[in-house]
């Protein structure tokens, strides 16, 4: 696998294949490239919709000859635990926070998230914060501040009286259950504008049937988030029927 910078044709190649609609991990085997290189070429260059190839080329060279020579990352950051590979880590920090922009999470906010995500305690200070991500205190405060108004993550003092961030194993169940409610919102307008535009026309029609499926869907979704509550706090190798992944008969029972 060719290593170093991206070059002007490869570049072209990326931007094409944007163009193609292709997903970055597309592009990146057409190019023998890591998934996270061609993923960071893109958002750090106009992302998917602004991406150009020429552009992205002049805009490197000029960031490589403003750059100062810099201590090599290993040598600021602490080394990883449990004898992991570090740089595997990186990308699927890097892979994680793609996903998580590609549902509708910012930036830098996704990008706090799976430094979170990642880390075996689940909870970081915002110093931490800052050397893992190489970015600024104002950048991390910013992105806490979002990520706590979409109860994301909490904040919490530790023995040191240091502020911590952290992802709770709950908050999937939490953010499922706050989009089952805004799921619910949608079909209550929906249902409210029956009246409006007088039962049985062709848009009350409309908004009656989007109401009854989003009224359906949003009752799965709270049963199933109900019953699957507690795999997120079973340990690998439980058994127990209350916390094993529910199987086929569990699920049958929604809805």
């Amino acid at each position: 696998m060719p290593g170093g910078r991206l070059t002007q044709q490869e570049r072209q190649q990326i931007a094409l294949g944007l163009a193609d609609g292709l997903a970055y991990a597309e592009i990146a085997r057409g190019l023998d490239r890591p998934t996270s290189t061609v993923t960071r070429e893109v958002m750090r260059n106009g992302g998917p919709t602004a991406y150009r190839a020429d552009l992205a080329h002049r805009a490197t060279e000029r960031r490589t000859h403003r750059r100062k020579p810099a201590a090599p990352r290993d040598a600021t950051m602490p080394p990883e635990a449990h004898g992991r590979d570090a740089e595997a880590v990186r990308e699927y920090e890097e892979t994680l926070t793609t996903v998580f922009m590609g549902s509708g999470t910012p930036k830098m906010m996704a990008r706090v998230m799976a430094c979170l995500c990642t880390s075996d305690a689940g909870s970081l200070t915002a110093s931490e914060l800052v050397q893992r991500l190489q970015v600024s205190p104002a950048s991390i405060s910013k992105a806490i501040a979002f990520l706590e108004s979409q109860d994301l993550v909490r904040r919490e003092r530790d023995e040191r009286r240091r502020e911590r961030y952290t992802i709770d194993d709950d908050v999937w169940y939490q953010a499922m259950m706050a989009s089952v409610r805004s799921t619910a919102q949608v079909a209550e307008t929906a249902r409210r504008g029956v009246g409006i535009l007088v039962p049985g026309t062709p848009a009350a029609v409309r908004l009656e049937n989007i109401a009854r499926f989003l009224d359906y869907v949003s009752e799965c979704l709270a049963r199933a988030a109900d019953q699957a509550r507690d795999v997120l706090h079973t340990k690998p190798g439980t058994t127990s029927n209350d916390t094993a992944r529910p199987g086929p008969d569990r699920w049958d029972q929604v809805g």
